[in-house]
Formats: structure tokens, sequence, C-alpha cells
């Protein structure tokens, strides 16, 4: 595991990238689909119970566009228990994904998603509330 800290029954799919596992943290349930790319330059934290569907990406990292050293600005990724982040979906450095919220199909964000809400597009907005029955 290189230093990742995996919870129990964790799925991880084939072709999946994980830049740094040590800056990784997955909690019990979750699934991790074909060709995700978790590029963490700093730490991810996936809580129980999410999906994070194929050929989505988790990026940490940005670059300062506003001076000419071009400097990168890394920040942590944390998605709350339940998330389910939909496939081709991107969710920025800074982004805290809170309990159950989804971000939909081919979406992103480099904001906060509230729990128990759905969000699409590009960039996401909120669209209707997710009740779990």
């Amino acid at each position: 595991m290189f230093g990742a800290k995996i919870g129990a029954n964790v799925v991880i799919k084939p072709s999946v990238n994980i830049k740094y596992p040590w800056k990784l943290t997955i909690g019990a349930n979750s699934w991790i689909g074909e060709n995700v790319w978790i590029d963490n330059l700093e730490l991810v934290t996936i809580g129980e119970n999410c999906c994070i569907s194929q050929g989505a990406l988790l990026l940490c990292g940005n670059h300062n566009f506003s001076i000419s050293t071009f400097d990168l600005i890394a920040k942590p990724i944390v998605l709350e228990n339940g998330v389910w982040i939909g496939a081709k979906s991107i969710v920025s450095g800074g982004v805290t994904c809170f309990s159950h919220s989804i971000l939909s199909i081919q979406s992103a964000t480099s904001k906060d998603l509230k729990s128990f809400c759905i969000y699409r597009g590009n960039p996401a907005v909120e669209i209707k509330e997710r009740k779990i029955q």
C-alpha cells in the first residue's frame, strides 16, 4: 500500500493512478473506479462508503498564474462519508465534499459541496437535495 491508509472492503479498480500513496486515506467500503487519477500533492481523505467513478480526477495542485514564477499551489481534498464523484468529474484542491454530496457525471468543482446536495455542470451548481431512503 506504499503508506496509504486503506479501510476494510475498499475496492480499487485497474488503471487507477495515485501520485503519492502516503498522502492518501480511504475509509471502509469505498470504491475507486477505473482510470481515476488521484493527483495528491497534498493529503486526499476519502471517507467511508464513497464512490469515485470511472475517469474522475482529484487534483490537489494548481499554479499561481498571477506571478511570473508560476508557483505551485497545493491544497488538500476531503470527501466525507457517502460522497459520490461521477464519471469523468473533477475536484480541485482545497475542496471539501461534505457528507453524502454528489458531483454528477462530467462536472467540475473548485468550491465545497454541501451535505446531501447534488451538483452538476462546469462550474458545478447545486441542482437538488439528495434524499436517501
